[in-house]
């Protein structure tokens, strides 16, 4: 097991089957497995995660409203 290393705020580090995956700081894989090191430095140098916020849904009618009880 190699040393993880750091790259344009991505850790690269190396798994048990021996191949390299550049992780986010929330500890998830977002690229790989590569075959070396020196690869996945470079792509980590030159990574971009940009995850697109869900689009939000537009209700087509008010939301159902119960009778109120006359006291």
């Amino acid at each position: 097991m190699s040393v993880t290393q750091n790259a344009n705020g991505y850790s690269v580090s190396q798994d048990k089957d021996g191949q390299w995956w550049i992780i986010n700081y929330h500890g998830e894989q977002v690229a790989g497995p590569l075959p070396s090191k020196s690869m996945a430095v470079e792509v980590a140098a030159v990574f971009q995660d940009d995850r697109s916020a869900p689009a939000t849904k537009e209700r087509e009618t008010a939301p159902a409203r119960s009778p109120r009880r006359k006291k």
